[in-house]
């Protein structure tokens, strides 16, 4: 390893070590996994952000005995991170760097290494077993996001025949990670990225599920006035009870200051719709993929583009007017500029759910249903414990 290699794995030790030192979920279940090696023998092959966070995550798993192949995904790889676990002995694929290209190279590697159990996000890893016709050595898996949910109940319905257990059907996660961190982390992000001021601004969140329901709870926390878009009839009427401004995407994108996705659905946000935005309003997506704004068509249609740093493009249009662009498209709050992504305590929880439901499918996956599914339920209750102890909070 060079000179520089090892300074970058430092830091990334460095903050892997402050995180898990803010773990205890995680903490008790790799002292449990350490005596009972439920992964003795398993390989996994993990497609999901690799940021410190998911190395304490990978830690546990390996703790249990699970050999780790992992790769991270586009555009949200933290290359301090991917050096630690290097040095730790784990084969880890991918940089930040990585081109769109690069990324699907770095998924067909750990398919290569041919895993016994996959760690997914966005189904990249279910999509290219089902594409290579290679099922027969997968026992199961997870799927972190709704988006990746989306995919294996649509385009990879009954195609996939091992189980996957969906973490994002978890309550547990939706209202802990989803409403809050994400909320939380969005809106942090949109500030230090941005520098702009929030209170007074107008915001409109498109897609009211838990996700844009944190993002439109925690902007308004801090004095921004906020608008919802949502096809769905029932959770345009929850945003509109909860106090929110709610219309089509055609009535309030001349509203907005800033305008953010959180759908997993692709083109969401169009040329349709940039041609109705303010000069200078701020687009930025907090979804999965990053398709929910149709980045290309912005980009085709530009009159010049200032790259005002790898966070911020500021797209010059025909009619005059210029869009602030986050992140490219992509998940502006782990891809942006100094990316921290959720809390640490909404994390612990988070990877719990994932290191549990692994560890089902690893010791009892012919008692799981093939496809897609939610978190078995016991598991859902004793996290929900486990949390609340850890909070200090009684019941």
């Amino acid at each position: 390893m060079s000179t520089t290699d090892h300074n970058l794995a430092a830091k990334g030790r460095a903050r892997i070590d402050w995180i898990r030192s803010r773990m205890p979920l995680l903490a008790q279940a790799r002292e449990q996994f350490a005596v009972s090696r439920p992964f003795a023998g398993h390989r996994i092959g993990m497609s999901l952000h690799l940021e410190p966070k998911t190395a304490v995550l990978l830690e546990t798993l390996a703790a249990g005995g699970a050999e780790i192949i992992a790769t991270g995904n586009f555009g949200s790889t933290q290359d301090d991170t991917v050096a630690a676990l290097r040095e730790a002995g784990m084969t880890v694929f991918g940089t930040r760097a990585d081109t769109l290209e690069q990324h699907g190279a770095n998924v067909a590697a750990v398919l290569d290494s041919a895993p016994r159990i996959l760690l997914d996000n966005g189904a990249d890893l279910a999509a290219g077993i089902v594409e290579r016709g290679a099922q027969a050595s997968i026992i199961g898996g997870t799927e972190e996001t709704t988006s990746g949910a989306d995919r294996l109940r649509g385009e990879l319905a009954g195609a996939v025949p091992f189980p996957v257990v969906v973490i994002n059907d978890s309550r547990l996660k939706a209202i802990g990670e989803n409403r809050h961190a994400v909320g939380q982390s969005i809106v942090e992000s949109f500030m230090r990225i941005t520098n702009l001021m929030v209170p007074g601004r107008h915001v409109v969140v498109v897609g009211y599920g838990w996700c844009g329901r944190g993002i439109a709870q925690y902007f308004r926390s801090l004095g921004a006035q906020v608008g919802v878009v949502e096809r769905d009839v029932m959770k345009a009427f929850e945003a509109a009870l909860d106090g929110f401004r709610v219309g089509s995407l055609a009535e309030l994108a001349g509203w907005a200051d800033v305008l953010i996705t959180a759908t997993g659905r692709e083109g969401v946000v169009g040329s349709e719709t940039f041609d109705l935005l303010r000069d200078d309003a701020v687009l930025g997506n907090s979804g999965h993929f990053p398709w929910e704004i149709d980045v290309a068509a912005l980009r085709a249609g530009a009159v010049s583009i200032d790259q005002v740093d790898d966070g911020i493009e500021r797209i010059h249009r025909a009619n005059g007017r210029r869009v602030v662009l986050l992140a490219g498209g992509r998940m502006f709050n782990l891809a942006g500029r100094e990316p921290k992504g959720n809390s640490l305590e909404s994390m612990d929880l988070g990877f719990l759910l994932q290191a549990l439901s692994l560890e089902r499918v690893a010791t009892d996956a012919a008692r799981l249903v093939p496809g897609a599914q939610p978190v078995p339920d016991d598991i859902e209750r004793l996290i929900a414990a486990r949390f609340l102890e850890a909070l200090g909070a009684s019941r």
